[in-house]
């Protein structure tokens, strides 16, 4: 299945999503200097460069391009790469991730598994001769060293690539290694935010270092039927109510003098968030395994002993935050609360925000303020449906930085703000320079013009005030009743109902085959409150059930044809798909899931047990909420509607057994379904033609379940 070069699909997928050629990961030195940046060279580009905009003049200069320092050379991604790309859905190429100085004028990243550092004031890049394939290089704060890990150890060398040693070595068992050190294990990348697994010492001479021990973690085998000849990947994956991997923390030396940092590994054994800078020891962010008590903690570098700064518990569970808990400059403990049913910021023991914001991260800490991205909380004059807007906080109020309606973020330094912002009325985002408040640069991007703009209106839908997006078709021309599709995403962490242009695209396009589609952020999306957040503690199908009050809801105001609805998702939307079908065929006519959790116990321990608690304890949750059990189908209902399942048979996150276990239920239900395996394909599909395929054959089997005529692709 094939469409013209021009196409929708073919563009959304070449482009990937309309994100290639956009700027994005923003350092500002602490000068106020210059602004670094990742930006590839156009909108059908993968590989990113390193650029510098310098605020003097204005002018933009490649600091390190992927092709000049390859040497034209394919770029090969090593597996330890290709997995940390996989954690944080990095689908570029290139250049995709770099860590610089304290003063930002030397920049490190790796490439093709080798070690490049950038002198960003003069734009000139070398590489360091580096046992490889490198991970995760970082250079220390005064500029002089490099750590990095290589192989499970983590080493250090000189800027300028001598005296390369290891700090701390891998350690094997039974030819295997099963001891790394400096980096982040799954769960820590997948579910906790955190991607990095050491931290330099303010003042350049040691380390923070994480020892992970992946012994305890049971193993799954991850094979590739298309090519049967090829080893199948090993993979510790720490399923729900099995162990996880045992993480410790050492201060190390750049001399080699070890000292492990202690507390009760027993009784908070995550690893949530680590924080060292000159304004406090170092802090940590401890959280017990069920996530409903967590502790801050200082830690005494010399002896590695810890005290306890701050202590939370809740009776659901505790979030965690980008960039907190922190130091601000004069020492004060910086973090995001859940206090009086509202997300606040608190500096000190007192919160600085009220229910009028829904405090979603820190973004900077300086010592006039508090920089945080945050949304209307439930005690504001209007809902602002879908947005996010930077402010300023401090002891005498807070000031909205963003303006102009849609979703905002920042970074600062040095008095220069680059702001970042998206709207629903234009295409793709638009980064500001602003110094003391006002425009003094724009950073280009080079992303390309959709050529389509959603018809979209961001609405409430139900009783509860559901967040919705409801999209019709370009050019409809009446008021006839269309044929429904749902579009969510509808669970922890994605929000959907956003205002910004490009995140509704592909939702306008399937709009304009016909539909009229519906999004739907339902309890347990952010940005609302706590309490619709940890509405679906112990019980998932809370989704399902706003799902379908925001739709008949809606239906009041829209032409819905009700009696021709259908969903579609990915992930927890595919779950979400999944269940429609299956447990209410009265509301929904056809589902299609993409890579979704059809049984809970076989995804992770961080996320799963944060929700439905130690499946152990509270089985019925895992039934409740999974789409089979051992027994079969979890409560399908009559009558039988389409199903399509699709699923990456290479997904390491949603392992493809979740797809096999649904059919083999439905096949012995005698329920006729439609399997599209994605041969070597994660959980994010990558591949042009894949992803613009999917497009296609997801609106065919639309139009065969909903039984309508052929329309415009």
């Amino acid at each position: 299945m094939t469409t013209e070069p021009d196409s929708f699909p073919r563009r959304h997928a070449r482009t990937q999503r309309f994100t290639l050629g956009a700027p994005r990961a923003f350092t500002v030195s602490p000068d106020g200097s210059r602004v670094v940046f990742l930006r590839s060279n156009s909108g059908t580009d993968r590989a990113n460069s390193l650029w510098v905009l310098d605020l003097a003049d204005g002018g933009e200069r490649v600091a390190a391009d992927p092709r000049a320092l390859l040497g034209g050379a394919t770029e090969h991604l090593p597996p330890e790469e290709r997995a940390r790309r996989e954690r944080s859905r990095e689908g570029g190429g290139g250049i995709v991730g770099y860590a610089t100085d304290e003063a930002a004028e030397l920049a490190c990243f790796a490439l093709s598994g080798r070690l490049f550092a950038a002198e960003l004031q003069v734009g000139t890049a070398r590489e360091l001769p580096a046992p490889g394939p490198v991970i995760d290089p970082r250079p220390s704060p005064d500029g002089r060293h490099v750590a990095y890990v290589s192989q499970g150890a983590l080493r250090v060398m000189g800027a300028d690539g001598e005296g390369d040693r290891p700090l701390a070595e891998p350690e094997s068992s039974a030819g295997a290694t099963q001891v790394t050190y400096g980096l982040a294990e799954f769960i820590a990348a997948e579910e906790m935010g955190r991607s990095r697994g050491y931290w330099w010492s303010p003042e350049s001479d040691r380390l923070l270092v994480a020892r992970v021990d992946d012994t305890p973690v049971r193993r799954w085998w991850i094979s590739d039927p298309a090519h049967p000849e090829r080893d199948p990947q090993h993979v510790a994956y720490p399923a729900a109510g099995t162990d996880n991997a045992d993480v410790r923390l050492f201060v190390i030396g750049l001399d080699g003098v070890r000292t492990e940092v202690v507390w009760d590994w027993a009784r908070y054994p995550y690893l949530a968030h680590v924080h060292w800078s000159a304004a406090g020891a170092p802090l940590l962010l401890v959280q017990a395994r069920d996530q409903r008590s967590q502790l801050f903690l200082a830690v005494d570098p010399a002896t590695g002993r810890t005290r306890m700064v701050h202590a939370d518990e809740d009776p659901t569970w505790l979030d965690l935050f980008p960039r907190v808990p922190c130091w601000s400059p004069s020492g004060q403990l910086v973090r995001i609360a859940d206090e009086g049913g509202a997300r606040v910021l608190a500096v000190g023991e007192r919160p600085l925000t009220g229910a009028q914001l829904q405090v979603r991260a820190v973004l900077d800490v300086s010592a006039d303020d508090v920089l945080v991205s945050a949304s209307a909380g439930e005690e504001t004059a209007s809902p602002e449906t879908g947005q996010v807007h930077v402010y300023r906080v401090n002891e005498l109020g807070t000031e909205r930085v963003s303006q102009e309606p849609g979703v905002h973020s920042a970074v600062r330094a040095g008095g220069v703000t680059v702001l970042v912002s998206a709207t629903l009325d234009r295409p793709g985002a638009r980064a500001r320079v602003l110094r003391d408040g006002k425009e003094t640069a724009t950073v280009a991007s080079y992303a390309e013009d959709p050529g389509l703009s959603p018809r979209v209106t961001l609405t409430e839908g139900g009783a509860r005030r559901i967040p919705c997006a409801v999209l019709m078709p370009t050019d409809y021309p009446d008021d006839t009743p269309l044929p429904v599709l749902l579009d969510p995403y509808g669970g922890p962490h994605g929000p959907r109902v956003v205002a910004a242009h490009n995140a509704h695209l592909t939702s306008q396009w399937f709009a304009d085959q016909g539909f009229a589609v519906v999004v739907a952020d339902g309890r347990g999306t952010p940005g609302h409150s706590p309490a619709w957040e940890k509405a679906i503690h112990h019980d998932f199908t809370v989704s399902l059930d706003d799902q379908v009050e925001a739709l008949q809801d809606l239906a009041k105001s829209y032409p819905l044809d009700l009696s021709r609805v259908a969903i579609r998702g990915w992930s927890y939307g595919g779950w979400l798909a999944g269940l429609a079908v299956l447990r209410r065929p009265d509301v929904f006519h056809a589902g299609i899931a993409g890579a979704p959790v059809t049984d809970w116990r076989l995804y992770d321990t961080h996320y799963t047990e944060r929700y439905l608690g130690d499946p152990a304890a509270h089985p019925e949750s895992y039934a409740r909420s999974s789409l089979v059990t051992d027994e079969g189908l979890s409560s399908p209902a009559e009558p039988h509607r389409p199903l399509m399942i699709v699923h990456g048979t290479a997904d390491d996150n949603v392992v493809f057994a979740h797809a096999l276990r649904l059919s083999s239920a439905l096949l012995a239900a005698g329920r006729p379904h439609e399997v599209l395996p994605l041969s070597g394909v994660t959980h994010m599909p990558p591949q042009e033609q894949v992803a613009e395929n999917l497009l296609l054959l997801q609106v065919d089997f639309l139009r065969r379940a909903l039984r309508l005529g052929a329309g415009q692709v």
